[in-house]
């Protein structure tokens, strides 16, 4: 019957080309395999498919309308984006919105590849990558060829455009389904999606346009950097096959231990031992930081765990924007190995003060020895 399409889709013969669509895509959301599991509906759903096809079509609608399904079927014309007017690319519209309007995004001659991306390990100083350094980093990695400038041609030749793909670096299959004609693409196995042919290959690179050769560089280390920071030095990676573009360089930061300081963020962190007698009566101490030496006050009295902070003696922020702090945490140190002399002072301090001290040769042995008597 040459109503039955139109039935399909629940409109009438002489519905408007928006009409039949709007029809298409809710019928195709209601009965996709995807949405909706019942194998009638998948049926169903092949059927409207080829009911849309034909009718979105003017030509084939026409020929439809006089001779039914069969007088469709016969020399309907072809989207030249490689699929049938109206088939699965509004099908993909139904779906994805614009992104799958029918129309096959081209693509340009391939052109050499990127190169690929390197990486490298730099160790650094504790101080380096507190206030920045210059260090030379090396890499083994592929460079242009100096016999062919990157071509991968024998001096004299040019590359050609490659014979099977015509310079666009891909084959495209067509296969025909239910919903139309599908397009699929693969790299062109004859250039490797280069889309260019070398018959005289550069007999040092042997056509690949590179060599892998040893490099070194500068690199920057801004102030601030912290262990396991990663720079990225654009376009120092290796060289991409007959002329492509380079890769990047990353280099990974590895910083050295300090003895002296660690790091909490952007402040520096020292544990200052202080003997008793510092802690208790006060001194003045010069104390070497990473830019010099600071003079430093300790009051008296200063317990364990008093906390000294210096103003902009951290490390310096990344944006270039001020320096942490230096804060030197106190411990103060027990004595021991005490000489005659100084014990009997300790003793005379502890007698002053009204503090009971073990007596003199006493030892923590002979005190429980003497608890359980």
């Amino acid at each position: 019957m040459a109503n039955e399409y139109y039935a399909l889709l629940g409109v009438s013969t002489d519905a408007s080309d928006d009409e039949i669509k709007k029809a298409y895509r809710r019928l195709a959301h209601e009965l996709h395999p995807d949405k909706n599991p019942d194998p009638e509906a998948e049926e169903r759903f092949k059927q409207v498919s080829q009911a849309y096809e034909v009718l979105s079509d003017p030509e084939r609608r026409q020929r439809y309308n006089r001779f039914g399904p069969e007088g469709a079927r016969g020399g309907g014309g072809e989207d030249p984006s490689g699929f049938a007017p109206g088939g699965l690319g509004d099908l993909f519209d139904a779906f994805f919105g614009a992104a799958g309007n029918g129309q096959q995004r081209r693509r340009g001659p391939a052109g050499p590849p990127r190169g690929a991306d390197l990486e490298t390990v730099l160790a650094l100083d504790f101080a380096d990558a507190v206030f920045g350094a210059h260090r030379e980093v090396s890499v083994r990695a592929p460079s242009p060829c100096n016999v062919c400038d990157g071509s991968g041609a024998r001096p004299g030749t040019s590359a050609t455009t490659c014979s099977q793909c015509s310079g666009s670096g891909e084959v495209r299959r067509v296969r025909q389904s239910i919903l139309g004609q599908m397009v699929t693409s693969s790299p062109c196995p004859r250039c490797g999606g280069l889309g260019q042919e070398i018959s005289s290959p550069c007999e040092r690179c042997r056509g690949e346009g590179r060599i892998t050769e040893p490099r070194t560089y500068t690199v920057d280390v801004p102030a601030g950097v912290d262990n396991g920071a990663t720079l990225r030095l654009s376009q120092l990676g290796a060289a991409g096959p007959r002329g492509g573009p380079p890769g990047d360089l990353y280099v990974h930061l590895r910083v050295k231990s300090d003895d002296r300081f660690g790091r909490d963020g952007n402040d520096l962190v020292h544990e200052l031992h202080l003997p008793m007698t510092q802690a208790a009566l006060g001194a003045h101490l010069t104390f070497a930081t990473l830019d010099g030496d600071e003079d430093l006050v300790i009051p008296s009295g200063t317990r364990s765990g008093r906390e000294f902070r210096l103003r902009g003696r951290g490390v310096p922020h990344l944006d270039g924007r001020g320096r942490g702090d230096l804060r030197l945490r106190v411990a103060v140190d027990t004595p021991d190995g005490l000489s005659k002399a100084q014990e009997d002072l300790l003793r005379q301090l502890a007698s002053e003060r009204g503090e009971e001290v073990a007596p003199p040769g006493s030892t923590l042995l002979g005190r429980i020895r003497s608890a359980f008597k």
